[in-house]
């Protein structure tokens, strides 16, 4: 009997394996996210500028060189996020319009800007 149940587990979780999988392959924007990095240096965002491709989903890595934290904050991607010092996060952005997007960081914002530029 034991067996039996330790089989229909193993049915059911490839049963949503093979959904899971599916739908991925059919919803590219679920299935497969670009990496792009803003790097923060003396509370600067480099590059200032980042180019993305509109109507896809990308991961953004935030990576703060600075042993201060910084906040990754914008108001159009309705995002907000603090990045301790000397570590880095993670921000899922989009799909997306083509637009600007600006962003700052919170702590520092005479100096912490940039902006996105979805085409």
């Amino acid at each position: 009997m034991i067996l039996k149940t330790g089989w229909r587990v193993r049915v059911k979780q490839l049963e949503i394996l093979t959904i899971a999988a599916a739908i991925a392959i059919l919803n590219p924007a679920i299935a497969r996210a670009d990496d792009y990095v803003l790097t923060i240096r003396d509370h600067h965002f480099t590059p200032p500028v980042l180019e993305i491709p509109s109507n896809q989903k990308i991961k953004l890595i935030v990576d703060n060189k600075d042993a201060t934290a910084e906040e990754f904050e914008s108001y159009e991607l309705n995002r907000e996020k603090v990045v301790d010092g000397n570590s880095k996060i993670t921000v899922f952005i989009g799909p997306l319009d083509p637009g600007t997007y600006p962003y700052f960081g919170d702590f520092h914002k005479d100096v912490a800007t940039g902006k996105i530029v979805v085409k």
